[in-house]
């Protein structure tokens, strides 16, 4: 499968050369059976038409959706364009800008911060998915969906994250909050790199020591890539 990697942010600082980009992480999760491309979102690269790949995946970013950037428009545009054409796959910003190119709402929430790991329980799991009851997942976002879109369901969630995950089941397209694509030595790298800025030293130290609890990062791969294929059968 042809796969585009609508890349919408990269690592700070150093990270980027210790951990790479998000498209590579996203490579590195679904494995080598797809053909990637990568586009450069901020830098105003997207797709001439949806058709150049088989199914796209918008990665995270330290942008907001609401910001007055002059990707986000052109990128909201693309995505109501591809969608139902092309199975789509957000992840945290990518999760966003779904739900905002399609009718919901985005606001930088009053509960500030999520980080670390992550659980949300499965309430209306999709046919992609493997009975699991919840899945717990490396997470940093202070942005949250908070009106979905009329036509999104909404597969899981925390009390922190309500709609933790979502599913356009018509559009072929869904999303998550939290990162999959995030390894635990990259989220704790980055939380570090936010220490004492953004979190607290209490915070950082909670969601660090959180992050060397077992996770559901496999499991979200293989969900991800049985979606796809569901998708592109469908």
């Amino acid at each position: 499968m042809r796969v585009g990697l609508l890349e919408t942010g990269e690592p700070p600082g150093d990270l980027l050369q210790a951990y790479g980009g998000y498209g590579a992480m996203f490579q590195a999760l679904l494995g080598s059976a797809h053909i990637y491309r990568a586009y450069d979102v901020q830098r105003g690269e997207l797709p001439t038409d949806p058709a150049e790949n088989d199914a796209y995946v918008i990665t995270g970013s330290a942008a907001g959706v609401y910001d007055p950037l002059p990707w986000i428009e052109p990128l909201k545009a693309f995505l109501r364009q591809a969608k139902g054409e092309t199975p789509l796959v957000g992840v945290c910003f990518g999760h966003q800008i779904m739900a905002e190119a399609f009718g919901g709402k985005v606001v930088k929430s009053d509960k500030g911060w999520g980080v670390g790991l992550h659980a949300y329980e499965l309430s209306d799991p999709a046919p992609w998915m493997d009975g699991a009851a919840a899945v717990a997942v490396p997470a940093s976002h202070q942005d949250q969906v908070v009106e979905i879109p009329a036509d999104a369901r909404v597969l899981g969630g925390s009390a922190f994250t309500p709609y933790g995950i979502l599913s356009y089941d018509e559009a072929r397209a869904i999303s998550m909050q939290f990162h999959p694509e995030f390894d635990p030595a990259y989220a704790k790298a980055l939380i570090e790199a936010r220490r004492g800025t953004r979190f607290s030293e209490e915070q950082a130290d909670a969601a660090i020591a959180s992050l060397g609890r077992a996770n559901d990062r496999a499991r979200m791969a293989e969900w991800i890539n049985r979606f796809l294929a569901q998708a592109a059968n469908g």
